[in-house]
């Protein structure tokens, strides 16, 4: 049978992803809302359609689960059965048992599972053919002390219920039109007329052709431009000729040639117009259904949460109703496949953290019952994921003092560290407000993944916190194969700048533009912007003879802890673009992301936020580009020159500063990429670097320096929070020249180390 190029197993582990899904869901559903029997009905078909698949590729031990599964549900439908929460743990460990099954990479993995497991599945099967235990279950306080035969084969898949329908999902070009759809025992193979499995390079390269067809069907519009032209040229020739009163035996043909190229001209450019308009009809129409082939909607990243949900509140004894938003909105799949892990860490983060105790929340006038909102949806060219809930808000004087406790901050200066600042600790690599290391929390390995993916595809991550609640905004683009930009022109070239990066867009009088300590500043919507001419920092030549405006246009963007602005020529409207990766060949561009074609044919470079911004702070801060020697003062040239790699705007102004303080001559670097990028410009006689960080991490820095015969020598000191022995090991390993923890900031080891390597400054 031809399967498109998958095999049996492949479409059976695909409909066992699906419909786990819905028995998650939906089982935590039917436990909230027992008294209804017409959520039963989807999940006994759920359960009745992986027992007719297991049943065609003759996995009987999963056949006799799934009937287990179908029967127990058959019994709560005709109420001969009550839903307690101990029979929907049953229920729900039988899914997870099934999704274990469909983690099997073969057939033939399959079958040797589940003969392992045979036992354990034996018992869970004659667990749920018994009448349901009394209690409550699995919650926390209730498990017999040693676990049943079924409890620990359930255990063994966890981590299946967040997210693991996106992970299978996304192979499909088109959502199923049902969550659950019903298979016979007896068919040949599982429907799959709603949906069909392709390869993801296919995709990738079908939305590449289309979007190159779409700007070969533009370019057309330039040849209608040159017949328009060239008839316009036509008729001047004609009026002359006519002026000319030319007589004579072959005057007569001379004007008949100039009425016959006429008409002529006027065919071809009414062909050239009918085509156009069709082409370029039929190319959208193929680009824009690429585009959306590679979407897919919001919800199939939250298919495990209700159930994630249901068992982290219980086992924290608190009460929580899960509200998801925007289910529907379209999502790239890559950034859909991305963001589950981050989704997952911040819902499970806000049920520990941020919900309070039943009692607690009765005591301060709150519902017993918190409210957690997962909400996705589209503003201004970018796509906003948030994950909210109404607990007791961020307790600032409890994060200052962890703060000053790991030894991240001065008490002095944390004191007046600002609500941005504050928070920006908490994404910070094994930094946890958690008194206690728990099964859920406390290792400080969470939201770091979090701002690590939204920078990862050039997206960005806030939060808001109020007694009333605290909420965790992600801001990331639809998609990563069309961004919306906003086209500017600078040094009179052309350039984009991808919106969803961008914090707003601004014009202002010159006559607001001040000076403050020799750099241009005005205040823009109440905040103070420094501003810095977009030339300037792509290093292109001064414009000559550019028109005199009397406002200015300033893109603005934020980063180092406050806003700063870039001041462009003009502003030339916003386009969808087709992004084209950079040639590898060509290495990291500094400023520069990648590429894109126009409807007229130009080449357009997208411009790389995260790098403008770092190069605009170093510019406002120090009044030189990063590595610009020329402007150094002669007593600086003997001073030693360190880059400091850190993607926290907290620890890499701490460390900054002390080795300023120590008389060192100092760059920073936001990640891996930005800090390669530094040293293609400038000499630097050592290099500080944190490990973990976004686009390029410091292990992949020092490897990357020490393949390199201009940087091999350089010294390389890591600094990080990671103080386990094999995480020393990979760094020297790497070719770190010394590995230091960031508790070294207190005991001046730091700066001992720095002058071992390269001498105390002058």
């Amino acid at each position: 049978m031809d399967l498109g190029g998958f095999s049996m197993f492949d479409l059976f582990r695909t409909e066992v992803q699906q419909h786990c899904a819905a028995l998650a869901d939906g089982l935590v559903a039917l436990e909230q809302r027992a008294s209804d029997p017409k959520m039963v009905e989807p999940l006994m078909r759920a359960a009745h359609s992986i027992k007719g698949a297991a049943r065609i590729i003759n996995l009987d031990g999963a056949v006799q689960l799934a009937h287990a599964m179908e029967e127990c549900l058959v019994r709560i439908q005709r109420a001969t059965e009550v839903p307690v929460p101990s029979r929907i743990d049953d229920l729900l460990k039988g899914s997870d048992v099934l999704l274990s099954l469909a983690d099997r990479t073969s057939e033939a993995d399959a079958r040797a599972w589940l003969e392992k497991e045979a036992t354990q599945i034996a018992a869970l099967s004659e667990s749920l053919n018994s009448p349901p235990r009394a209690g409550l279950g699995s919650s926390a306080g209730a498990r017999p002390v040693a676990p049943t035969p079924a409890e620990q084969l359930a255990e063994q898949s966890v981590g299946h219920a967040v997210g693991q329908t996106a992970t299978m999902a996304s192979a499909l070009a088109t959502p199923p039109t049902s969550p659950v759809a019903s298979l016979p025992s007896t068919a040949a193979s599982p429907s799959i007329g709603s949906g069909v499995l392709v390869a993801a390079s296919s995709l990738e390269r079908l939305l590449q052709l289309s979007g190159e067809s779409l700007v070969e069907a533009r370019r057309l519009e330039s040849i209608r431009k040159t017949l328009t032209r060239a008839k316009r040229a036509q008729r001047t020739l004609a009026d002359a000729l006519d002026s000319l009163e030319v007589s004579g035996p072959r005057a007569g043909d001379a004007m008949d040639a100039v009425a016959l190229s006429h008409h002529a001209l006027d065919e071809a450019l009414t062909q050239v117009e009918d085509h156009l308009r069709r082409g370029e009809e039929l190319a959208s129409a193929l680009h824009n259904e690429a585009v959306a082939s590679r979407m897919r909607p919001f919800g199939d990243a939250c298919g495990g949460f209700s159930r994630s949900v249901r068992d982290v509140a219980r086992a924290l004894g608190k009460e929580v109703k899960l509200v998801i938003s925007g289910e529907q909105v379209p999502v790239d799949r890559e950034i859909l496949r991305q963001l589950e892990a981050p989704l997952g860490h911040l819902v499970r983060n806000a049920i520990d953290h941020g919900i309070e105790s039943p009692a607690d929340r009765v005591a301060s006038g709150k519902p017993s019952q918190a409210t957690l909102s997962v909400e996705a949806r589209h503003h201004a060219g970018s796509l906003l994921v948030e994950v909210r809930e109404d607990g007791r808000g961020i307790n600032r004087e409890g994060l200052r003092g962890r703060i000053v406790a790991k030894n991240l901050s001065t008490a002095e200066l944390a004191a007046t560290m600002d609500d941005a600042e504050l928070f920006d600790f908490l994404f910070l690599p094994g930094f946890s407000t958690a008194a206690h290391v728990t099964d859920i929390s406390g290792r400080g390995v969470g939201l770091d993944v979090v701002r690590s993916m939204a920078h990862a595809v050039g997206g960005s991550v806030e939060v808001r916190s109020s007694p009333r609640g605290t909420s965790f905004v992600l801001r990331l683009p639809v998609t990563l194969s069309v961004v919306r930009a906003a086209v500017v022109s600078i040094a009179g070239e052309t350039y984009a700048l991808a919106l969803a990066r961008l914090d707003r867009i601004d014009r202002i009088a010159r006559t607001e533009v001040t000076t403050i300590e020799g750099r241009p500043t005005a205040v823009i919507k109440g905040d103070t912007v420094g501003l810095v001419h977009a030339w300037e920092l792509l290093e292109l030549k001064t414009p000559q003879n550019a028109p005199h405006s009397e406002d200015l246009a300033i893109v603005s963007l934020h980063g180092g802890g406050r806003s700063v602005g870039l001041i462009v020529d003009s502003f030339l409207g916003e386009e969808d673009l087709v992004i084209r990766r950079l040639d590898a060949r060509l290495g990291q561009v500094p400023h520069v992301d990648s590429a894109s074609i126009r409807e007229n044919g130009d080449l357009l470079l997208v411009l790389d936020a995260d790098d403008l911004v770092q190069s605009t702070v170093q510019l406002l801060e120090r009044g030189q580009l990063r590595g610009d020697s020329r402007r150094s003062s002669a007593s600086g040239r003997a001073q030693k020159r360190i880059l400091v790699v850190e993607d926290s705007i907290t620890v890499r102004e701490v460390e900054r500063q002390m080795l300023l303080r120590a008389g060192y001559l100092v760059d920073t670097a936001v990640d891996g990429v930005d800090g390669w990028n530094a040293l293609q410009k400038t000499h630097y006689d050592l290099i500080v670097s944190d490990v973990d960080m976004p686009r390029m991490n410091g292990i992949e820095l020092v490897s990357k320096i020490r393949g390199d015969r201009r940087f091999e020598a350089i010294p390389v000191v890591i600094v990080s929070y990671k103080d386990r022995e094999e995480d020393r090991l990979a760094g020297m390993d790497a070719g770190a020249s010394a590995y230091l923890t960031k508790g070294s900031f207190q005991d001046q080891s730091f700066l001992r180390t720095i002058a071992d390597l390269v001498g105390s400054a002058p």
